[in-house]
């Protein structure tokens, strides 16, 4: 492979035949030798796929052509080469599996009554006003905040996304209700729907990181409130912006490491934080 490249994005529109949709994704990405996963539903698209950077322009370019997806913010990253074992694509009730496909509404704009969406630099700009008053809430899974998250965070103790309808219902997240909150997951879509599930539930001020880590890193590096680095879901496992300080620890020596693989921990789950001499 010349060049490997990822793309990464979503879409939220309906989509009045999402199988259509798969079987049309499903032949573009087989004919040009693509891989990784695509889930279709009647809210949308999302996408993560890689393969030599030629097909992956012209995947991009098919699918730009359906006119929900015209405006997809695409974002690339540098693969490693077969950073996908193999292409799948589904059609599921939700593009995200919350729980929750009925309470979720889109239209050709997105996704109805969700955050406010911020730019980095707005971000920013909303910590420097409101200083103290914001609160960061990661909205991915907890093994993913082990080695990267916005400082001073909370990190839900959640190992899917179906578990924090429970915990918004549980009160716990309650003393948020009237403060400024920013949800961020990786490249954005997850806080799509976590953002309009809080303000379904009374949270008044609720916000989410435009673009997701993916876009705050491009735009600040290390050098602004991300520390650590981002998981991500292919063969690299983790990605860096410029040269973070490694928060992780590893789960059998507690060394520090970023170090993420295919490993069942003692509570039998598949990834873990584990440093490399750990790992061999």
């Amino acid at each position: 492979m010349a060049t490997p490249k990822i793309v990464l994005f979503y879409v939220f529109a309906p989509l009045p035949d999402p199988e259509a949709i798969s079987l049309w994704q499903h032949s573009v990405c087989s004919s040009l030798g693509l891989r990784g996963r695509i889930i279709v539903s009647s809210h949308g698209i999302n996408a993560t796929v890689g393969g030599d950077i030629r097909d992956v322009k012209r995947y991009v370019k098919a699918t730009r052509g359906y006119p929900a997806f015209k405006n997809a913010d695409i974002k690339w990253s540098d693969g490693v080469g077969d950073d996908f074992p193999r292409l799948s694509v589904k059609t599921r009730p939700e593009i995200v599996t919350f729980g929750a496909p009925d309470e979720i509404r889109v239209d050709s704009d997105g996704v109805i009554g969700g955050g406010t969406h911020l730019s980095p630099d707005e971000l920013h700009q909303l910590v420097a006003e409101r200083g103290d008053e914001v609160t960061f809430l990661d909205g991915r899974n907890t093994i993913e905040a082990q080695i990267g998250r916005f400082r001073d965070a909370i990190v839900p103790d959640i190992d899917t996304t179906r578990d924090f309808i429970p915990l918004l219902e549980s009160g716990a997240l309650d003393h948020l209700k009237n403060k400024p909150v920013v949800t961020y997951c990786t490249g954005g879509v997850r806080c799509e729907v976590l953002s309009a599930l809080m303000v379904n539930r009374g949270f008044s001020q609720v916000y989410q990181l435009d673009g997701g880590i993916v876009r705050y890193g491009e735009r600040f590096a290390d050098s602004g409130l991300w520390e650590g680095s981002l998981y991500v879901f292919d063969k690299r496992m983790t990605m860096d912006f410029g040269s973070p300080a490694v928060i992780g620890k590893c789960v059998e020596c507690g060394e520090p490491t970023s170090n993420v693989v295919n490993h069942p921990d003692r509570d039998g789950r598949d990834l873990a934080v584990l440093c490399v001499s750990c790992a061999t």
